[in-house]
């Protein structure tokens, strides 16, 4: 209780409510080190099934982290940057509405406040305070009317987060192909892999304040789930290879 009562003192709900409109570039990290584990280990089952040698399998392993790493940083940063530019165009919609219509847009106020409970000489203060300031008028249009965040990520940076950690965590099932010359390397992978899903699934359940072993085992079952089919894929297709 008394851990409770200091998470609720002036200061600290100031900061807490503060951070809350701060974009967290830590879940753009955690999806591009679970596809990148997933699709890079998918790889190197896929080859093992279809009796590929080691080198093969690593060559292709990192031809996947380079490449399909640069594509999901590349697709993170093209939605970022549109989920920006959807803000910017209501922002500027907005504007123009204030500028022609203002009553109307104060009676919108109005309506989506009285939604809430107010009423009487109190919704007439909240009106009069929100569209006495044109950008917190904006602002409270785009975040209650549209529903709109108006803290969007940094495009690069999101962007470069998702490929970094795409990059890292792919190339840990890769290390055994390096440091094993016998034909134990796959079983090498696996283990790996495993510990890299764990992790994973470690971190991302404490970000989102769930049960981290929960998160890690389905980590766990994901990845193995995509590399069993991988192998089978492999497998059904050696005689092509």
């Amino acid at each position: 209780m008394s851990d409770l009562r200091a998470e609720h003192t002036p200061d600290r709900i100031r900061a807490r409510i503060a951070a809350a409109t701060e974009h967290s570039y830590l879940g753009d990290g955690v999806l591009g080190a679970v596809d990148g584990t997933v699709t890079t280990f998918a790889i190197v089952a896929g080859a093992t099934g279809a009796g590929l040698s080691g080198g093969i399998a690593l060559v292709l392993g990192l031809a996947n982290v380079v490449a399909d790493g640069f594509s999901m940083g590349v697709s993170n940063y093209l939605k970022a940057k549109s989920d920006r530019a959807v803000v910017e165009r209501a922002r500027r919609i907005e504007e123009e509405h204030i500028e022609h219509i203002p009553e109307g847009e104060r009676e919108e106020i109005r309506q989506i406040f009285a939604s809430k409970g107010f009423e009487g000489s109190v919704l007439d203060e909240i009106v009069d305070v929100i569209t006495r300031d044109r950008k917190r008028w904006v602002d409270t249009m785009l975040t209650e009317e549209l529903g709109l965040q108006l803290e969007t990520p940094d495009p690069f940076r999101a962007g470069w987060t998702t490929f970094a950690a795409f990059f890292v965590a792919g190339l840990f099932p890769l290390v055994p192909l390096v440091l094993v010359d016998d034909d134990s390397w796959f079983s090498a992978c696996s283990i790996v892999a495993a510990v890299t899903f764990w992790t994973i699934g470690l971190v991302k359940g404490r970000v989102v304040g769930e049960p981290p072993w929960r998160h890690a085992v389905e980590s766990l079952v994901i990845g193995g789930g995509a590399a069993v089919l991988a192998y089978v894929v492999g497998w059904a297709a050696r005689g092509l290879a």
